[in-house]
């Protein structure tokens, strides 16, 4: 299970419809079925080096987006990242997509919560919100 701060969830997500809005769009890191078309406000978590939500508007040439690292998996902090990594999301890097809407709707739902927290079943994952003291 991961945990990511609210605050820096919230940080990600007006960084990413701020950067659609300068830079026109959101980007897709699978392109679905008809690349450019449906494209949608959301988060990234990502695999690579850690584990990291990351905002997906568009960006210009060279630019990085803001990203904020799982409690838990933070390369920066944490010298066992790769093994809470493994655990965690898995061995091999990847990305999943995270609906900026319904991410909201739950965070509307539950003002006290602090961390949004995931956790990785054997074919799917599960993110719901608590309140960390």
């Amino acid at each position: 299970m991961l945990s990511f701060p609210l605050t820096s969830v919230r940080e990600v997500l007006a960084r990413g419809r701020a950067d659609a809005e300068a830079h026109g769009g959101f980007r897709d890191p699978h392109y679905g079925l008809r690349s450019g078309k449906d494209q949608k406000p959301g988060l990234w978590l990502v695999g690579d080096q850690g584990v990291y939500l990351m905002s997906n508007g568009k960006l210009p040439d060279g630019a990085k987006p803001l990203v904020v690292y799982a409690e838990e998996c933070d390369p920066r902090t944490n010298d066992d990242w790769f093994a809470v990594k493994r655990r965690t999301f898995g061995g091999d890097d990847g990305v999943d997509f995270i609906d900026a809407e319904q991410l909201e709707a739950m965070m509307a739902a539950a003002p006290e919560a602090t961390h949004l927290r995931v956790a990785f079943l054997q074919d799917s994952m599960q993110l719901y919100l608590v309140a960390k003291s």
